[in-house]
């Protein structure tokens, strides 16, 4: 007997949850077009951009350089406090799932978007599947601290990306009937994207030589809302820059927060500092794949380089992606210890690159495959 089609909705919010569900997406149509199924499930499946990251021409680039998709809904939710932006997320998202009808609604990574889906599919009585969860960094004054919590506790299939994000779960009580451990689609991405970021030799194209700069990113709320703060860390990117050049593709609200800060204007008046517009994926990877080392306080960006084998300078006190810490290419400073951050850069900067990097536990360009294989088996159970 032939089922019918498991209807998937992906419902992506921010630039990271595309390059997140751009794999699942290429992997569901795989399955579909796999030959000799049979009566196996097979999948249709719809996907929904929120806007929560809402520069138009910014998630253009980013959908061109994964492959993905245009959305077939788009919401333009924007931006907000925790509260209004969650709260205006789950409004627009309630008529559409509900017209939708998913049989399962997908969720990615620790953003507003997630928690918002994950709440309203749950109260329509409609099935979740978190993609990584388990994820803990133990600070809960992150907000993604407190939407990976929440959206592990109503999902109903759970895909980790550890063997420690798995015990997480059993740990706080999360059923694991349906928890699977399938590797980090953000790897998958990374795999068949690389090659052609490493073609693109964005280093060579700025003029910088190859391992001869260091790469920066910043956007968590911590670092960059409180002027204050964000003047201080300008302040150690500028001594960095006095050790080796600095390149730092800023956001326009980063920009915005610099400015306000007093300290946009004296970062483009120093001579080793490089300041960007923000760059597509295939652009930053380029240059990632170059540098000397990364500062971010980025979680996708400290999984990606310790893959690649860039070292990885994280301006935080705790990470969820323990894993990177463990292989001995991230290491965590402080962003409120001006020390921290230029003792890690002169630590990293005595040592050699470690070109090749290093590849946790099935992190290894196939968690796609395995989470479309594990929500058909799923599908099969409910029939």
């Amino acid at each position: 007997m032939t089922l019918a089609p498991t209807r998937l909705l992906h419902v992506v919010g921010t630039r990271p949850n595309f390059m997140k569900v751009a794999p699942v997406m290429a992997a569901v149509d795989a399955w579909n077009g796999a030959k000799g199924r049979g009566g196996d499930v097979s999948f249709r499946q719809r996907l929904v951009h929120t806007g929560q990251h809402y520069d138009a021409a910014m998630s253009t680039v980013f959908f061109n350089d994964l492959g993905l998709k245009e959305p077939d809904i788009y919401l333009d939710v924007r931006s907000g406090s925790q509260a209004q932006q969650t709260a205006h997320l789950m409004t627009a998202l309630e008529p559409i799932i509900l017209s939708e009808s998913p049989d399962l609604v997908i969720v990615v990574g620790d953003v507003n978007s997630t928690l918002a889906a994950a709440l309203v599919a749950v109260k329509l009585g409609i099935p979740v599947a978190h993609i990584e969860s388990g994820l803990r960094s133990g600070d809960r004054k992150m907000p993604e601290e407190i939407n990976r919590m929440v959206t592990d506790r109503v999902s109903d299939l759970l895909f980790t990306t550890s063997v420690a994000a798995s015990r997480t779960l059993v740990r706080e009580g999360v059923a694991d009937d349906w928890t699977f451990f399938v590797g980090n689609t953000m790897i998958d991405c990374l795999e068949t994207t690389l090659p052609v970021a490493m073609r693109r030799a964005k280093a060579a194209e700025l003029g910088l030589s190859s391992h001869g700069y260091a790469l920066v990113t910043l956007h968590r709320p911590s670092n960059v809302d409180d002027t204050g703060q964000l003047g201080r860390l300008a302040g150690v990117l500028m001594r960095v820059s006095e050790r080796i050049p600095v390149v730092f593709p800023v956001h326009a609200r980063t920009a915005g927060r610099l400015q306000a800060a007093g300290s946009l204007h004296e970062l483009e008046q120093m001579p080793g500092v490089r300041l960007l517009p923000p760059l597509g994926y295939i652009d930053f990877l380029s240059l990632m794949s170059d540098a000397r080392f990364v500062v971010t306080d980025s979680g996708g960006i400290q999984a990606e380089s310790c893959v690649i084998g860039t070292p990885c300078i994280t301006a935080r006190t705790t990470t969820e992606w323990t894993e990177t810490l463990q292989a001995g290419m991230n290491v965590l400073a402080d962003p409120y210890d001006p020390k921290a951050i230029l003792a890690a850069a002169d630590t990293v900067l005595g040592r050699e690159r470690l070109d090749g990097g290093v590849r946790p536990e099935l992190w290894d360009g196939h968690a796609a495959e395995r989470i479309v294989a594990a929500i058909a088996q799923w599908g099969t159970s409910r029939s």
